[in-house]
């Protein structure tokens, strides 16, 4: 018996596959245009890699924002859900959850079953989610992932707009106007972590944090959030797939 966990994001689509034994595999693919085929292709990788065909699979459970339009999956699950039950079994001892993906951010509190508590989510702005450090890179000149090595503190600058479109022109008219590259990148994931934090204050911080999403392998996002709220955060291994890895034990759970 086999389950399979698939988180359709935006811009990144995850995958997890658990076997009996307990064996995992996991896989990333691009989202591209059409979730659908993101999905397929997951699936696919996963077989190939396990060594067995879709017949030894029992459930197939999708989450993430393309989550409906997978017609292969026997169930979809909340996002919030997924992510609470990744992060259990892999920290067990967190209680509080920020995961930042490319569309939404979100603060998750949980007890000491994995089980959800409170939770509380931004989906209305690209505000503090991967996609405004997207657009913002790219008005950069710059790929998402080479932002968190490029900061410089020391000539941080603010940006503050927080829609978008005016970040984006606002960037564009500080590096115009002779602004350090490098320092209105520290003032990005300034004003990324600080949108977040306060987020997660207004649900209220319980004991350790962990961080999810494409956005926890930024480090100066990650620094931010950690000095606004004063504690360590803990980014595991797994941070892109935890959404996945709770879709897939949910899977086997039944």
């Amino acid at each position: 018996m086999a389950g399979i966990g698939l988180d359709i994001g935006s811009t990144a689509s995850k995958g997890v596959l658990i076997l009996e034994d307990n064996q995992q595999y996991r896989e990333i693919l691009a989202t591209g245009w059409s979730p659908r085929e993101a999905a397929a292709g997951l699936v696919e990788k996963l077989l190939d890699n396990a060594g067995i065909n879709r017949n030894d699979v029992e459930r197939i459970y999708a989450t993430g924002y393309g989550r409906i339009a997978i017609s292969q999956a026997d169930k979809t699950i909340t996002e919030i859900k997924c992510h609470a039950k990744g992060v259990s079994q892999l920290l067990p001892e967190v209680r509080t959850i920020i995961d930042i993906g490319g569309q939404d951010s979100k603060v998750i509190r949980v007890n000491q079953y994995g089980q959800v508590i409170d939770f509380a989510m931004n989906d209305k702005c690209a505000a503090g989610t991967g996609r405004f450090l997207q657009v913002t890179a790219t008005a950069l000149g710059m790929d998402v992932s080479e932002l968190a090595l490029a900061e410089d503190r020391s000539q941080m600058v603010s940006v503050n707009s927080m829609c978008t479109v005016f970040a984006e022109s606002e960037i564009i008219g500080l590096i115009a106007g002779g602004t350090s590259r490098t320092g209105v990148i520290a003032g990005l994931h300034q004003s990324v972590g600080k949108r977040v934090a306060a987020m997660a204050r207004r649900l209220g911080v319980k004991d350790k944090v962990a961080f999810t999403g494409g956005v926890a392998i930024n480090q100066g996002v990650r620094r931010v959030l950690s000095e606004e709220l004063g504690c360590e955060i803990i980014v595991p291994e797994m941070c892109q797939f935890t959404g996945a890895l709770g879709a897939a034990l949910l899977a086997m759970e039944m």
